[in-house]
């Protein structure tokens, strides 16, 4: 087990999955977990059970809903006021949303705003924390449910075409884009302590879907007794985040602890950049340009 004594860790989405699964076992290789959520009395109650289960008491608490880009400086500031630098970043969260089309504080689709737009803009505020450190990971969840995506960067709002499944197929790809593209950009910065990996954590037995409600919640519900551990989908993000074989990969989708291919016809360095750009539009902020 690597010893993460000196390692200062963000992870988004941790007060329940493999988010809380996540911080908890960082927490006990001893690294100092921050935990970004929505809801206080929950970020409260994850923050004692990984006290609990780390044997310490350097577990900190952010408050700020990913959909809220106000909120998401919000907590970025925070951050960057408390903490020397920032050693890991684990974007882990994410949702399936409805069936009807709902829209984020901002305005934006709100399948948009919480899985790509609010990790795309606190990667971009914690930046210079990442490049402090000696040697940073930025870690995105994504899914193999990329490849049900059909995206239209005309139509990134999906104001034409909504479907829930759709919306979270394209926010995966979009994850995956994310991170090879950042990739590519610290290399072109030069930028060699700062490395990002893409995760599939598997098919997990959450409470994920049931915020999608209708007969994908139903889905998803019967699902579960066939999905893996919560334990087993946290494994790969643990890996990347803390492996020491991990270091100095950068750029990968990672399944089961290996990189494997991005097979869509849609992820080109083209679409990739023009993603980029309309996130910093949408976001309001530029970002290794």
């Amino acid at each position: 087990m690597p010893d993460l004594q000196q390692q200062i860790i963000l992870v988004t989405g941790a007060t329940s999955g493999i988010g809380q699964v996540t911080a908890t076992e960082l927490a006990r290789m001893g690294a100092h977990v921050v935990i970004l959520a929505r809801n206080a009395a929950k970020a409260r109650a994850s923050q004692q059970e990984i006290k609990a289960a780390a044997g310490h008491d350097r577990v900190d608490v952010l408050l700020a809903d990913l959909a809220d880009l106000g909120q998401v400086r919000r907590a970025a500031a925070e951050f960057n006021a408390r903490f020397p630098r920032l050693d890991v970043l684990v974007n882990n969260a994410g949702l399936i949303f409805g069936a009807e089309r709902q829209l984020s504080p901002d305005g934006n689709e709100l399948g948009l705003a919480t899985n790509h737009l609010g990790p795309f803009l606190l990667t971009a505020l914690l930046l210079d924390k990442l490049r402090a450190s000696p040697a940073a990971r930025v870690v995105n969840l994504a899914s193999m449910a990329y490849r049900v995506a059909k995206p239209n960067l005309a139509d990134i709002q999906s104001t034409q075409h909504y479907g829930a499944m759709r919306v979270y197929g394209n926010t995966k790809l979009y994850n995956i884009m994310f991170t090879q593209e950042l990739a590519r950009r610290l290399r072109a910065h030069g930028i060699a302590n700062v490395t990002t990996n893409a995760v599939h954590p598997g098919v997990v037995a959450t409470r994920f879907g049931d915020s999608a409600g209708g007969w994908l919640g139903k889905l998803t519900a019967l699902a579960r007794p066939f999905m893996i551990s919560v334990e087993k989908g946290a494994e790969t993000s643990v890996f990347l985040a803390s492996a020491p074989e991990a270091a100095t990969v950068s750029g990968g989708f990672f399944d089961k602890k290996k990189a494997v291919p991005v097979k869509s016809g849609f992820n080109t360095e083209a679409n990739a950049r023009q993603l980029w750009q309309l996130s910093e539009q949408l976001t309001g902020v530029a970002f290794l340009d």
